[in-house]
C-alpha cells in the first residue's frame, strides 16, 4: 500500500521524538527550531494482538505484522506559508501525505522554548490549520482563472467547475478546512487535481508531560474543548517517556514501566493504530506452515484485489477464496471445527474483505 500518514505540527512539538518511539529509522532531535532539513520516513509495524492469538492455534514458522508508512515532516511556523521557517519545501510534503497526525505541544518544558514565547496547543493548531488554508486558496484561485477563462467561451463543464471552485474558496475563506465542505461526488472531482491540503483526514495528538500521560491535563481539555464539533480522534501521548519505554529491551521491564505508571500498552501503539485507520486501511490474514502473516487492503477492496497483495498470480488466476471471520476462528480453535460449525465460507472474486478475515486463496495459473 503506497499511502502514508505526516505528522505534522508547530516546531518543537516533539514530532521527532514520538517518530523515533516507533521507526527504526532515527531522525536527529534538537531543541532548536527550523534545525531538519529533511522529512523523515519509516516503515512501521502495526501493533495487532489477534497474530499472537492466531499463532496460539496453528504452528508456524513466523508471525509477519503489516506496515504502514509514516513522516515525520518539519516543524512548521506562522507564515510557512509565505516561506517563513523552512517555508514551503515541507508543505509541498505534506501534499503528499495521505492523511494528516497533527501533534500538539501539551507540556511546560524551560529547556525547550515555545517559537510564540507560551505554550497554547489551541493557538498552535489554529497557526497551522490557517497556513494550510492559506495555501489551499493559493492553488484554487489559481486553477480558478484558468477555469475561467474556457468558461468565457461557453463551456458549460467549465462553469460547473468554476461554480465549485468558487464555492470552495469561498468555505477556506471563512477559516474553514475544505474537508468540512460537503461535495456531492459530481462536485467533487474537479477538485480531486489541487490535493487540497485541508481536505486531508486528521487526528490529533496531544504530547504532554509524564504525569499527564494517563488523564491529560489542562492543555488537552482546551483542545478537546476547541474540537468538539469537529468529527476526529483526540489521543494523549508523553512521547518522551515513550522514548525512554522504547530504550528498554526486555519485555517484562517494558510492561513493569507501564503498569507503574498506569498503562496497558504503550500510547505509541494505539497511534499506530490510528493512523492505519485513518488511513481507511483493513487487515486481513493467511496461515501457513512457514507464516502466519497480517496483510493491508484499501476499505471496500475485494478478494481478487486481496489475492493480488498476496501475490500477483493469484490474482491474475484467481479462482476462489475460503473464508473465516478471526472470532469465529479463535472461539471454536481450529479450520477444521469452523467448517463442521458452517464458518467457512467460499466466496467469488466480488467479495468484500472485512478487517479480520482469515482467507485461503485458491488460484490456477
Amino acid at each position: 500500500m503506497a499511502l502514508n500518514c505526516g505528522i505534522i505540527g508547530i516546531t518543537n512539538t516533539g514530532k521527532t521524538t514520538l517518530f523515533n518511539c516507533i521507526s527504526p529509522v532515527k531522525g536527529e532531535i534538537t531543541n532548536f527550531a527550523f534545525s531538519a532539513t529533511k522529512s523523515n520516513i519509516g516503515i512501521i509495524k502495526v501493533p495487532d494482538q489477534r497474530l499472537q492469538e492466531l499463532e496460539k492455534l496453528h504452528s508456524t514458522e513466523k508471525v509477519v505484522p503489516t506496515t504502514v508508512e509514516i513522516v515525520d515532516i518539519p516543524g512548521l511556523t506562522k507564515g510557512s506559508s509565505k516561506g517563513e521557517g523552512v517555508g514551503n519545501k515541507f508543505l509541498n510534503d505534506i501534499r503528499n501525505a495521505d492523511a494528516l497526525i497533527h501533534l500538539l505541544r501539551c507540556f511546560d518544558d524551560e529547556n525547550l522554548p515555545h517559537t510564540e514565547g507560551s505554550v497554547d496547543p489551541v493557538r498552535d493548531l489554529e497557526t497551522i490549520e490557517l497556513e494550510l488554508q492559506i495555501k489551499d486558496i493559493e492553488s484554487v484561485e489559481k486553477k480558478l482563472e484558468k477555469i475561467e477563462k474556457v468558461a468565457k467561451s461557453g463551456d458549460k463543464d467549465a462553469g460547473k467547475n468554476a461554480e465549485v471552485l468558487r464555492v470552495i474558496r469561498n468555505h477556506l475563506e471563512n477559516f474553514q478546512p475544505a474537508r468540512t465542505l460537503k461535495l456531492s461526488d459530481e462536485e467533487s472531482k474537479y477538485a480531486e487535481d489541487l490535493f487540497l491540503l485541508t481536505a486531508k483526514p486528521v487526528m490529533y495528538i496531544c504530547n504532554v508531560d509524564e504525569k499527564s500521560a494517563v488523564s491529560g491535563n489542562r492543555y488537552v481539555d482546551k483542545v478537546k474543548e476547541a474540537l468538539k464539533d469537529e468529527e476526529t480522534e483526540i489521543l494523549i501521548i508523553a512521547a518522551g517517556l515513550e522514548a525512554e519505554i522504547a530504550e528498554l529491551e526486555d519485555e517484562d521491564d517494558r510492561k513493569d514501566f507501564l503498569k507503574d505508571i498506569g498503562l496497558s500498552e504503550p500510547g505509541v501503539n494505539k497511534f499506530i493504530r490510528a493512523a492505519y485507520k485513518l488511513l481507511k486501511l483493513r487487515t486481513f490474514f493467511t496461515m501457513g506452515p512457514k507464516e502466519i502473516r497480517a496483510w493491508t487492503i484499501k476499505e471496500g477492496a475485494n478478494a481478487r484485489k486481496a489475492a493480488g497483495i498476496v501475490h500477483s498470480d493469484m490474482e491474475r488466476g484467481f479462482i476462489r477464496a475460503e473464508v473465516m471471520k478471526y472470532n469465529d476462528f479463535v472461539s471454536l480453535g481450529s479450520e477444521h471445527k469452523c467448517r463442521e460449525a458452517g464458518k467457512l465460507h467460499v466466496e467469488g472474486k466480488n467479495y468484500i474483505v472485512e478487517d479480520g478475515d482469515i482467507l485461503f486463496i485458491r488460484f490456477n495459473v
